[in-house]
């Protein structure tokens, strides 16, 4: 059987998803599953297409000290586990910089230039090619394929990328790329699916995870974005800070005089839900606890997801639909509410048991603008971009 493996690297996680790619009109998931806790108390643990739990395994943190170990072992487990055929191997690379808005090929050329990106996004961009290059060791035969979350938000109109600032630094590249671009592809998709009159429409897709960012879609085209230069715009995250005054930054460089890199280090993993609350960057911890500043924390989540999307309704000229999809918009019922009765203005109402059984359509009949929960799945996305690159069709 001929497989296609695809490979989504986070900070300290490796999740994966095997296709079958034999003898179907679409692909068939065989297996997903994740190596979590990469360096500290590593785990693999994968579910079958059913759900059914395969395999779950704990690890020392000398048996996967990096995210090329957690390759390697997620890459022995499944030939050990499944007699396939690896055909090819999909990635999910975040930042694609201003020349690569579509899925390419890996060589090590491509590598070197995305290696150029790593200061822009610095949680993201060694890990995601770290499992590339480990590959590449492994099995140099094997065909890798990445795929870009800046990509999705290549069309935006120059109005909406340009930063008040010299045109030769745009032309360098300092502009608004945006981010998450593979799970709004997935999302404009899906709503094309589910409800294809919105889907025509004005919508904004929140993407609500450790990483948050919102997307504007007009007819299912992206046409702005909360995220900008790097992922570190727009929203506050689970570490970080979000929109930020450039004179903070130039605060703590000049009065506290922090170094470039500790400047970095605080923004990417000491703000956020995690700074603000002074406990934790899980919503799940936060929602448990009574501490008023952990309540503080989520209130200001919120507030930031209503006062970004009421910038993004006015490009659009009005709303039709808001979707929550990622971590936080599919399991947090308790802060779709927050966020909705921010966005009352624009006519948004819930459903309140909709909402707290997670259903798709999470809006009241009266509402003016439809809310929906929809599931997010990059890894699929990721999957259809390598075999149709490498079919050439």
């Amino acid at each position: 059987m001929d497989t296609l493996l695809v490979l989504n690297a986070g900070s300290s996680s490796l999740k994966f998803q095997l296709f079958s790619i034999d003898g179907a009109p679409t692909l068939q998931r065989i297996a997903k599953g994740q190596v979590d806790g990469v360096g500290t108390s590593p785990r693999l643990h994968a579910v079958d297409a059913g759900g059914a739990s395969i395999v779950d395994t704990g690890y020392s943190a000398q048996d996967i000290p990096d995210l090329a170990a957690a390759t390697r072992v997620a890459a022995s487990w499944l030939r050990e586990t499944f007699d396939v055929q690896l055909v090819a191997v999909g990635h999910r690379v975040v930042h694609g910089g201003p020349d690569f808005a579509a899925p390419m090929r890996v060589d090590e050329d491509l590598v070197a230039r995305l290696e150029r990106f790593v200061p822009l996004a610095p949680l993201h961009q060694p890990n995601n090619l770290a499992p590339i290059r480990a590959l590449m060791e492994l099995r140099a035969d094997l065909p890798q394929v990445a795929c870009f979350d800046t990509a999705f938000h290549r069309g935006h109109p120059d109005l909406a990328d340009c930063y008040a600032i010299p045109r030769e630094l745009h032309e360098a590249g300092v502009r608004r790329y945006g981010f998450h671009g593979l799970s709004y592809e997935f999302i404009a998709l899906r709503l094309a699916e589910l409800a294809p009159v919105l889907s025509a429409g004005r919508v904004i897709v929140a993407h609500l995870g450790s990483g948050a960012s919102m997307c504007a879609l007009r007819d299912g085209r992206s046409v702005d974005c909360t995220m900008g230069f790097t992922a570190l715009d727009g929203l506050p995250m689970g570490t970080r800070c979000g929109q930020i005054d450039p004179g903070v930054l130039l605060y703590l460089l000049a009065q506290r005089q922090m170094s470039v890199e500790a400047v970095q280090e605080f923004l990417y993993r000491d703000c956020g839900l995690k700074g603000l609350s002074g406990i934790s960057n899980d919503v799940r911890d936060l929602l448990a606890s009574d501490d008023p500043r952990a309540r503080f924390a989520l209130d200001h989540f919120a507030y930031q997801v209503g006062r970004l999307a009421g910038s993004l309704a006015a490009v659009l000229g009005g709303l039709d639909a808001f979707v929550f999809t990622a971590g936080i918009g599919e399991n947090a019922p308790v802060l779709r509410a927050l966020i909705a009765e921010r966005l009352a203005w624009l006519g948004m109402r819930l459903d309140s048991a909709a909402n707290d059984h997670g259903e798709i359509t999470i809006s009241d009949p009266t509402s003016r603008v439809a809310a929906l929960v929809i599931p997010t799945d990059e890894e699929l996305v990721i999957a259809r971009h390598t075999q149709r690159l490498l079919s050439g069709s």
